[in-house]
């Protein structure tokens, strides 16, 4: 019978001329050949495609054919919820209780095996839940920032950040990345571009999907403010703490119509409060020294014989005629 299944899916000329005796000594084709009690099984699960939400039970059905009657066994492999099944001669269920969202992903399968052979049908387990945030960490320095997370959730959740209460709006200085995807777990970071002390302060990641959401925070230093702070004392007072705000990942919503958290941008803040405290700082540099030189001429001219005349450089000198 594994010889006839054989030339019957693979056509070959080495399976073409191949020959059976009956009892009367006769060739018979093998091909022909009716062989008695000698089938192979066949298993049909009643669900393709099976999607569920976490926490939920579920039945799955099997019927199977064959001669010899074949047996019916499930193969679940490592599936983490409790499950129990239950067979009558051709016919089997498996109800899996209170799924978990670690099995989301993982095959299912049905076997019917007999003296001929096996087959089997499958399915694959997908399981909806809520996001959670299982990895949230201080930023760390490589090629650039980088506050990494790891996120889980199916369906994928949207990820939005908020920097000291206000939505982040992401740009190319600051923006979310993730680095590696493994079915409904997502890692990555939120990466910044040579932050100053105008970064410094609490993120927040929130993500969100329709089951759910789930939410963390930390606080981040990546260095001190000129001449208050020397970069080792990652506590600052809150008056230092003002609102430069990135934008969210384009999974989210980022605009400040959405809601009336107010948002700015750190990029662009940043440029514009460095050339600010500069400009300042000069101004006053020269304010200051020309106040200096005008107290160090009028104390001169009060000690000088010649009072203020004394300082007259060029006068107008009548001409003759």
């Amino acid at each position: 019978m594994w010889i006839k299944t054989l030339q019957e899916t693979k056509s070959s000329p080495e399976t073409q001329d191949l020959y059976c005796l009956n009892e009367s000594s006769k060739n018979i084709p093998l091909a022909n050949l009716q062989i008695p009690n000698c089938g192979l099984p066949s298993a049909n699960l009643a669900a393709p495609n099976l999607t569920v939400e976490e926490g939920k039970s579920v039945t799955l059905s099997c019927s199977v054919a064959g001669d010899p009657v074949p047996n019916l066994y499930w193969d679940v492999g490592n599936l983490v919820s409790k499950h129990m099944n239950e067979t009558s001669h051709t016919q089997g269920s498996l109800r899996i209780t209170n799924i978990s969202s670690d099995d989301s992903g993982k095959q299912i399968s049905c076997v019917a095996e007999n003296l001929v052979g096996e087959d089997q049908d499958s399915v694959n387990l997908t399981v909806h839940f809520a996001p959670t945030i299982t990895f949230l960490e201080s930023p760390t320095s490589d090629h650039h920032w980088c506050i990494p997370f790891t996120v889980k959730g199916n369906p994928k959740p949207a990820l939005q950040w908020f920097y000291n209460g206000a939505i982040l709006n992401e740009s190319k200085y600051i923006c979310t990345k993730i680095h590696v995807t493994n079915h409904t777990e997502y890692h990555g970071c939120l990466q910044l571009d040579n932050p100053t002390h105008m970064n410094n302060g609490d993120y927040k990641l929130v993500a969100k999907n329709e089951y759910g959401k789930d939410e963390k925070q930390i606080s981040a230093h990546f260095m001190g403010w000129p001449g208050i702070d020397d970069g080792t004392n990652p506590n600052y007072p809150d008056v230092i703490y003002e609102d430069y705000g990135t934008a969210a990942n384009d999974i989210g919503d980022t605009t400040n119509r959405s809601n009336n958290i107010p948002s700015t941008d750190v990029a662009d803040n940043t440029g514009r409060e460095h050339l600010s405290v500069y400009a300042v700082v000069v101004i006053a540099s020269v304010v200051g020294f020309c106040l200096l030189v005008m107290l160090f001429l009028l104390k001169l001219a009060r000690h000088s014989k010649f009072g203020m005349k004394g300082f007259v450089l060029f006068h107008k000198i009548p001409l003759d005629g």
